[in-house]
């Protein structure tokens, strides 16, 4: 596999952050992956910055650890770690005071020809502080820029963060990164559509009846409680993860698979999404919050007993009929579906047929059940194709519905590279196709909001579900009143 990779350039990558939980658990495993698949130059460099002081040889420690961590023992033997560990340095430098960003200018200026890249894995009202000094610093020239969500918590927000990194970096070196985007069965969404003649014909509402989209987690909040309850369900995966696989899913074949030209399509399908406001909320989402139950085979809190509070507002579960109003999609409804402590941690989209629309078969051979396209994105990537079949045997037909399954795993025989393998490697690319543009961000919000603020007009608080089940049960009936179900691990 080593020979089919694509070489990137000599680069300095400095991780604001570095020594956060983001960058323990994500950042440097990906990185070293990376480098022991033979991706990244010899000569590249990583700094890690934050408030702690701290040597190199301590900050090469916590590397250490992390990686122990968090790769296989296997990956780590050979002088790869070693290695790895070379090329990392520390500087100790705040966000919101002078001291350390002459010496990260110092560091970065003598490294001439290397791609300068900026990792801001912090808090996002560190963002406008960090990239201020990068420009004040003269680090922002031909540099380039990643920033995580949530970017904003509305749209007003949303717009004074954009405003506050776009005066120091262009928007051609700015990547907004959504790590779902990096998944290897989401660009696997775009292969099936777009180098198929199998499907790209039927992905429209004459054959489709209806998609689902499921991000179910078996966690709880925990220690992000109190990040969490300032932001909920709808903020932290709807407005992003969501809505860009929805993108995905509705988008029209772009030109090519240039950044602008797939980012424009995705654009498209946020400007067409229905409205939601104060007028229709009532009736096509609903919100959640877990109570006390079992998970994992054993009894877990409820929300308010992991916030350590008698009251919250704040949903754990979301669930919306949403619709896209143009003449690909017009009827055909998308249910999101997404939450904490649900029974168990999946993540895939479900693409519901139409029927047949006349069975010739007969009452004998049983109900024929219509076709689905499963795209499962964890924790098995895969995809799989639900058709109906005969039964092997005499006797008659007897028809039954059976997948086409292919595992990545098993399909490979590879490890699947995390999302962040690819993304920070494609920012070095200079390749922005699965970064989200600002007016994309700006128009997710645009959005969101209203249903926002129809949830804060509303008497009714998010609704009750015992953790360990797959939520309330408004959200069974926010699909089975369209005569539809929700559909669980691919069945």
């Amino acid at each position: 596999m080593t020979s089919r990779l694509i070489p990137v350039a000599p680069f300095v990558l400095t991780v604001f952050g570095a020594t956060g939980d983001l960058s323990r658990r994500k950042l440097l495993p990906a990185l070293f992956h990376r480098d022991i698949d033979g991706q990244i130059p010899d000569d590249a460099v990583i700094i890690g910055v934050s408030r702690r002081p701290l040597s190199d040889e301590e900050f090469r420690n916590f590397a250490r650890q992390a990686l122990v961590d968090h790769v296989a023992e296997s990956d780590l033997e050979g002088g790869a770690l070693e290695r790895f560990l070379g090329r990392l340095s520390y500087i100790a430098a705040d966000a919101d005071a002078d001291p350390g960003w002459p010496e990260l200018a110092h560091r970065v200026s003598g490294l001439p020809g290397h791609i300068p890249v900026y990792y801001l894995a912090t808090a996002p009202h560190l963002f406008g502080p960090i990239c201020e000094r990068l420009g004040k610093f003269g680090l922002a020239d031909h540099g380039r820029v990643v920033i995580e969500k949530p970017i904003g918590k509305d749209l007003e927000s949303a717009l004074k963060l954009n405003e506050q990194v776009g005066k120091i970096f262009p928007e051609d070196q700015v990547y907004r990164i959504d790590h779902y985007l990096g998944k290897e069965t989401v660009q696997n969404l775009m292969a099936l559509r777009f180098a198929n003649a199998l499907f790209e014909p039927l992905w429209n509402n004459a054959h489709i009846d209806h998609v689902q989209i499921t991000v179910a987690e078996a966690l709880g909040v925990e220690d992000r409680a109190g990040y969490y309850d300032t932001a909920g369900a709808m903020r932290d995966m709807v407005q992003n993860h969501m809505l860009q696989l929805l993108c995905l899913v509705a988008m029209e074949p772009p030109s090519s698979l240039e950044a602008d030209a797939v980012r424009d399509e995705k654009l498209k399908v946020l400007r067409a999404l229905k409205p939601i406001d104060d007028h229709n909320m009532a009736s096509v989402t609903v919100r959640g919050q877990y109570r006390a139950g079992a998970s994992a085979g054993g009894a877990v809190p409820g929300y308010l007993e992991e916030l350590g509070s008698e009251r919250s507002e704040t949903e754990t579960f979301v669930a919306v009929k949403a619709e896209v109003e143009n003449w690909r999609w017009a009827g055909v409804p998308f249910y999101l579906r997404t939450g904490k402590r649900l029974a168990s941690r999946v993540s895939e989209i479900v693409v519901g047929f139409r029927p047949v629309p006349h069975s010739v078969f007969g009452d004998a051979v049983g109900a024929i059940v219509p076709n689905r396209l499963v795209i499962r994105l964890q924790p098995d990537e895969g995809v799989k194709l639900w058709l109906m079949i005969k039964d092997p045997g005499p006797g008659g037909i007897r028809l039954t519905h059976v997948p086409l399954d292919m595992s990545f795993a098993k399909a490979f025989k590879v490890r699947n590279p995390d999302a962040y393998e690819r993304l920070l490697l494609d920012v070095v690319r200079g390749n922005q196709t699965l970064f989200m543009r600002r007016d994309e961000v700006e128009a997710a919000w645009r959005w969101v909001d209203p249903i926002l603020s129809a949830w804060r007009g509303a008497k009714d608080p998010p609704r009750p579900y015992t953790a360990g089940t797959w939520g309330p049960s408004a959200a069974i009936a926010l699909i089975e009143r369209d005569g539809r179900t929700w559909l669980e691990d691919g069945a």
